[in-house]
Order: structure tokens, then C-alpha cells, then sequence
């Protein structure tokens, strides 16, 4: 019976990677090609209007969002999130109910026929390994903030977590914030490592919660309120977190630019 259910998922994952790569690849092409004639607000749609409902519909994926009532989606946000999965994309996609730019590291935008479609959509790349480079870019997007249609949302903790832990938040994000005046959303999302773990291909169906905190208004802030809205940030995120079942953070770690501070035990699991 086991030997029966292992090869059913097998079969079942072949599936879903098939349709994930033909359906991404049929809407990259359709919102490139109508980036390139100039339909930017089309290829702009293609993502949460078509792409993202067909992948979590092959998935088995339910969305679970609460919360999206708290904030004015009429106006540009920066919004901050934990990340579980590359099914998180997705999900935030299709469960926020406003258009996205993500922030990404700046060699996906090498990457053949994928760079061409980020680059259309107006996806914002950000190079890590070059400081001075990387806050021109985000000074950049916080001019264009003023007028544009979109928010920006930014997987604080920079890369997807193995363990299912909240760990340390970036502070590109929150400078990008305090930039443009406009105010953060902390986010939480769980459930998505249970439907796509973070290592290798195994997509299982099951429900993802999303949960929208309250906007945390920057206007007064300056550079120097960036270590404090970086706490307050994730520590919301990780209340969030813990009330949808989560592991939390086992330790609040936030990333200073030049060093951690630590409290150990600040969010254990409660249940």
C-alpha cells in the first residue's frame, strides 16, 4: 500500500511539474511579448489574473487570507513577509488584493527568457554583494513609488527558511519604507512549505493562510528609525505566525547591516 501511494504521488508530481513548466512558460511569454509592445498594465495582470490562479489550482492550494481588510490597497505600500516556498509567490500574488513588484536578487535577471519577463513587468533587482549599488536602486523605486499603481513586496528574511522558523529581516525593505513615506505591512503566510517544501518537488494540496497586519506608518521616520521598524516588523510577523500555527522565531534575530542582536526564547512555539 505504501509502495502504491509513494508511486500515485509520483505520478501525481510528474504532472504538476509538467503543468507548472508548460502554463508558466505559455503567460511569460504572452506578458513579455505584450511588455515589449508596449501593454506594460496587460503583462502586469497576467500574473495574478492568469498565471498565479493556474498554478495553485493545479496545486490543490486553498488560500486562507485574513486581515487584507486593515489596509488601503488604493495606495502604494511596502509590504514584508516570511518565506516558506516558492509557491509563496503565487499565493501573495492572488491572496493580496493589489498589483505587486517583488524585490529580487539582481542574477535572476540573467537568468534566459525569465529575466526577460521580470524585466517586463517591472520587477525591482537589487545586488546584494554591491552595498552602494543595491540603495541607489531602492532610492530609485522610492521616487517611483509616488506615482506608481503598484506595491512593493519584499521577502524580508531574504531567502526561503529550511526549518519553517522566522529568521533574521533584511533592512533594504525598510529603507525603501522610510524613503518613499509610505507605510509597512507585516505579513505572515504558513502552510506553504506543507504544500511545496523548500527542497526539491514534492507538491502536496493543502490550504495557505495569509494574514495581513496592521500598516505601520513611516512619515516621521527617518534612517535612523530603520533598527526599530525592523523589530516592530518582525515581531508582528512572527505573533502573526505563531496564531496560525507556525513555528515563530526560536530566537529574534534582526539584521543590523553590521552584525546581529539576539534574544533567545523571545517567540517560542506556544500549543
Amino acid at each position: 500500500m505504501d509502495a502504491l501511494r509513494s508511486l500515485g504521488w509520483f505520478i501525481a508530481n510528474v504532472w504538476h511539474a509538467f503543468f507548472l513548466l508548460v502554463w508558466s512558460v505559455i503567460c511569460m511569454t504572452i506578458a513579455t511579448t505584450a511588455g515589449l509592445l508596449g501593454f506594460h498594465r496587460f503583462a502586469f495582470l497576467m500574473a495574478p489574473r492568469a498565471w498565479c490562479p493556474g498554478l495553485l489550482w493545479a496545486c490543490g492550494v486553498t488560500l486562507d487570507v485574513r486581515g487584507a481588510d486593515k489596509v488601503d490597497w488604493s495606495k502604494p505600500h511596502v509590504i514584508v513577509v516570511n518565506h516558506q516556498s516558492m509557491i509563496d509567490i503565487p499565493a501573495l500574488q492572488l491572496g493580496l488584493p493589489t498589483l505587486l513588484r517583488f524585490i529580487t536578487k539582481k542574477e535572476l535577471m540573467s537568468v534566459p527568457f525569465l529575466g526577460h519577463f521580470m524585466r517586463s513587468v517591472g520587477m525591482i533587482s537589487v545586488d546584494r554583494g554591491n552595498t552602494a549599488e543595491g540603495i541607489q536602486q531602492l532610492k530609485a523605486q522610492a521616487k517611483r513609488m509616488s506615482t506608481d499603481i503598484a506595491s512593493v513586496l519584499a521577502f524580508a528574511e531574504g531567502t526561503r527558511s529550511r526549518t519553517g522558523e522566522i529568521k533574521s529581516f533584511r533592512k533594504g525593505a525598510f529603507m525603501l519604507a522610510i524613503e518613499a513615506g509610505v507605510p509597512v505591512v507585516p505579513v505572515s503566510i504558513e502552510g506553504a512549505r506543507r504544500v511545496l517544501p523548500p527542497d526539491g518537488f514534492k507538491v502536496r494540496p493543502g490550504v495557505i493562510r495569509i494574514d495581513v497586519g496592521d500598516p505601520i506608518a513611516t512619515t516621521d521616520m527617518t534612517h535612523g528609525d530603520r533598527e526599530p521598524l525592523m523589530r516592530r516588523a518582525h515581531d508582528v510577523v512572527v505573533a502573526m505566525n505563531v496564531a496560525a500555527g507556525g513555528l515563530g522565531a526560536s530566537s529574534v534575530e534582526i539584521d543590523m547591516g553590521r552584525g546581529r542582536t539576539s534574544a533567545l526564547g523571545a517567540h517560542p512555539r506556544t500549543g
